[in-house]
């Protein structure tokens, strides 16, 4: 099988649950859109027939699949080789297509592409990823399924060990699997597996940063960027963004921040945001909100609904403190500083 336009493939090192099911998988190193030389060694030493498959590999099959690959992916060769003391379960997931997930290893490998920056949100297909990720108890010894937690609280006291719970949930934390190069995370636990952290991102301790979502460049983050979210910042400007709100988007909806945003303490936001755009604090923007928009003069236009604002460059939303309402004025600042920033160019 030589198709170039292969999805993925990925070698993992994972766990199962007493029933022998899937919990979760590490992968070192994923390949995205792999080179068709790598399809056809893999395919061929596996006597794979096609489709979007997980396969549990055995000891046996290690050996011919690392030397299979040896002059044509050496780092997946010594990968394969140093599986061969494990004691975990082992698993190689092929994705012929990016197509609805059926298996927990494909879950957690399309998780894996965000992380390691391969793949961007919404560039995948994810429909079906929550069947597909048990609830499971993460703790100081790797994922247990919730239904054997109790015998392995009790085997550990009886080892005198605490087993320590950290969080019962879906989604692992982000750097128990990838670590991106040139981030900083205050609080790890608050970066889930799946997010996409671009080069210069800082998530500080109150931020959190969810699956299918993330940063394209240089951020602060501060508060909640939701499934869907993307913040694009960054830019030969020197552009970033700062996210002290909330960022609420969805998997079928693209709610992007331009470069040089602010969004204030417990502000939150429904819309896309063009460039150099502040939203004051505590201010929450839903695309259905009414706004008055108001000239270079501060004099009222038209009111329109947030939604019809979005994408534009250089926008203030504040709300008015004697008639409560939602304005957009001229980031005037902004435009001077974009002005500046130009004429040195």
């Amino acid at each position: 099988m030589t198709n170039s336009s292969f999805f993925s493939i990925a070698f993992g090192i994972g766990t199962k649950n007493s029933q022998g099911n899937w919990l979760e998988v590490y992968y070192p190193t994923p390949l995205y859109q792999p080179d068709s030389k790598i399809v056809e060694a893999v395919t061929v030493t596996l006597d794979y027939k096609g489709g979007n498959q997980a396969l549990d590999l055995n000891k046996d099959q290690l050996e011919p699949l690392a030397t299979a690959l040896d002059s044509i992916a050496p780092e997946q060769s010594d990968i394969i080789r140093s599986m061969v003391s494990s004691t975990r379960p082992l698993v190689v997931t092929l994705l012929e297509t990016d197509s609805a997930l059926s298996t927990t290893p494909e879950a957690y490998l399309k998780l894996h592409l965000l992380s390691h920056r391969l793949v961007k949100p919404h560039d995948l297909d994810l429909s079906g990823i929550f069947p597909m990720l048990p609830n499971v108890a993460w703790t100081n010894q790797g994922a247990i399924d919730l239904a054997d937690l109790p015998e392995r609280q009790m085997e550990a006291r009886l080892n005198g060990e605490l087993l320590e719970v950290s969080c019962i949930d879906k989604f692992p934390k982000m750097t128990n699997y990838v670590v991106p190069t040139g981030v900083r995370i205050a609080h790890t636990a608050r970066v889930r597996l799946g997010a996409y952290l671009g080069e210069g991102t800082t998530v500080m301790h109150e931020g959190f940063v969810n699956f299918n979502a993330g940063t394209m460049g240089e951020s602060m983050i501060e508060g909640r960027v939701s499934a869907g979210v993307v913040v694009n910042s960054g830019s030969d400007l020197g552009g970033s963004a700062s996210i002290i709100g909330t960022l609420s988007g969805g998997n079928d909806i693209v709610i992007s921040v331009g470069e040089g945003c602010l969004l204030g303490a417990n502000a939150g936001l429904g819309i896309p945001l063009g460039d150099r755009c502040t939203i004051e604090a505590g201010l929450y923007l839903t695309a259905g909100a009414k706004v008055s928009v108001l000239d270079s003069n501060n004099q009222f236009v038209e009111v329109v609904k947030a939604r019809e604002l979005a994408n534009k460059p250089d926008l203030l939303f504040i709300r008015n403190s004697q008639s409560g309402t939602i304005e957009c004025r001229t980031n005037k600042s902004a435009i001077e500083l974009n002005k500046e920033l130009h004429s040195h160019n």
